[in-house]
């Protein structure tokens, strides 16, 4: 499923079967796939998706995997189940010495940082709480600590189409040397044309491919 702005009341459901959904992007040559697990993501139980997250790996590609990763048994969890990169966001900002110990325990190219921003301020806790600090600010202390993947989500374009905030992805890349990952607001070709001509790493498409927007293949 997907949100609006990272609203759980405005979520749209493309599937009930992630694995045969798995298997569609294989097909359309993905060499990445971009889970989220929402239910952990909003601090609630999520066992079931741990089902899911299997179903996910057995498709044979790589799985970048993020959502209420707060600790080391979720980390270790994650990396147990066979998941190629795991993306740690609100214990980033409230526990950074998970990020510590994730990158001495799994390496750089295994560990991103998500910062989700809303007017350039990170937001934890499925988006619901503002910490009052900079994309920015947060983004050099990480890079400090020796964390070089981050995904930037701009909150208020998320799941809305209505084009990448390319401009602080940028920034926010240059002014820390992090390898920024763009995401939210992907509406279609030109959008992913757009980041690319930006330098940036990657970028995250979302709802755009469930709404046949944007094609996996082009």
């Amino acid at each position: 499923m997907r949100l609006s702005e990272g609203d759980p009341n405005r979520q749209t459901t493309y599937g009930d079967d992630p694995g045969a959904m798995a298997l569609r992007w294989r097909a359309a040559g993905s060499r990445w796939l971009h889970v989220v697990n929402l239910d952990g993501a909003f601090g609630e139980a999520g066992a079931a998706n741990r089902a899911a997250l299997d179903a996910i790996v057995a498709s044979g590609v790589p799985v970048q995997f993020g959502g209420g990763l707060r600790d080391q048994a979720a980390v270790t969890a994650a990396f147990a189940a066979g998941v190629r990169r795991v993306v740690i966001g609100t214990a980033a900002i409230e526990n950074p010495t998970l990020v510590d110990w994730a990158l001495s325990e799994y390496g750089s190219d295994a560990v991103a940082v998500g910062l989700d921003a809303r007017d350039g301020l990170v937001r934890v806790r499925g988006w619901g709480e503002s910490t009052g600090l900079h994309a920015v600010e947060v983004g050099r202390q990480l890079r400090l600590r020796g964390v070089v993947w981050c995904i930037y989500t701009d909150i208020a374009r998320d799941g809305l189409q209505t084009g990448v905030n390319v401009a602080a992805t940028q920034a926010l890349s240059a002014e820390t040397g992090l390898h920024v990952i763009a995401s939210g607001g992907v509406g279609g070709p030109a959008d992913i044309e757009a980041v690319r001509a930006a330098g940036l790493p990657g970028v995250i498409v979302g709802r755009a491919l469930y709404e046949g927007t944007v094609s996996l293949g082009e």
